[in-house]
């Protein structure tokens, strides 16, 4: 039976406090897409449909995102926990992890405590380290940071949420209403825990360190014009002993929505 004749199905529902939605092929191989810092799984919306023509795509909003409930912590290593859950509850292993930006944490900090869960892993813009970040766009800075954060989270439109992200891609992106919809569920208060709890995480050791003993595949994906992390700091990954790298040309921070189906063919395509 060829790819394009499996059975498509779509199950949106909550595990465990954690909206979950699953695309695809119920016997297809599992891959599941982690998004990053205040983010949501919808995010991943524009390359679900092509992931799913191979794989049973596990969509999840982590732990006070979008539509899943919030957490008495955000340290990284508890949302890879609560992830871990899920997919125990779903009955799946040896899944094909894929993080963006700071969902690479979530998705490293899940190799490095269940290493059963985890057999493939690949990151699309995930800063390794904190001397990386670039500054950030004034946008953002208004719409995260306090004092003046706080009461414009509350007042924030529609518009102001999609100039946000685009202030963090090279290329004119169209975000999804579902997207802009779960983004504005998100708190202030869950997402500068969230923020911290990141910046700990890769204080504590970068992202490549952990993975050096990991022996799992792992594909690193970055834009070549990301105006969030330093593109050139992809490299540090090199240091991962079979990592492979690929830069995306004229992308910045999220190539889901600025080049999806370069994206989707990386991630498809790219043997690890």
């Amino acid at each position: 039976m060829s790819e394009s004749s499996l059975t498509q199905t779509r199950d949106d529902t909550t595990v465990r406090g954690l909206h979950v939605v699953i695309d695809g092929n119920p016997a297809a191989p599992p891959l599941l897409l982690i998004h990053g810092s205040g983010a949501t799984g919808s995010m991943w919306a524009p390359v679900v449909p092509s992931l799913a023509a191979k794989y049973r795509v596990i969509t999840i909003d982590l732990p006070g995102c979008g539509q899943s409930a919030p957490a008495s912590t955000y340290a990284v290593p508890q949302q890879a926990d609560r992830t871990a859950t899920v997919l125990d509850e779903l009955g799946v292993r040896n899944l094909k992890v894929v993080g963006h930006s700071s969902g690479g944490y979530v998705a490293t900090a899940l190799v490095e405590r269940r290493p059963d869960l985890v057999g493939e892993l690949v990151l699309v813009s995930t800063g390794p380290s904190l001397a990386a970040l670039l500054p950030e766009p004034a946008i953002i800075r208004v719409l995260a940071s306090p004092p003046f954060g706080p009461l414009v989270w509350a007042i924030r439109t529609d518009s102001m949420i999609r100039r946000g992200l685009a202030a963090t891609a090279a290329a004119p992106i169209t975000v999804p209403d579902g997207a802009v919809a779960d983004l504005r569920r998100t708190s202030y208060r869950a997402f500068r825990a969230i923020l911290a709890a990141n910046r700990d995480y890769i204080a504590a050791r970068t992202v490549p360190q952990r993975l050096i003993d990991a022996g799992k595949p792992l594909l690193v994906i970055f834009g070549d014009s990301d105006p969030r992390w330093d593109p050139a700091s992809a490299h540090q990954y090199e240091a991962v002993p079979g990592a492979k790298l690929e830069y995306l040309r004229g992308v910045g921070h999220i190539a889901m929505l600025e080049d999806r189906d370069a994206l989707a063919r990386l991630i498809l395509d790219r043997a690890l």
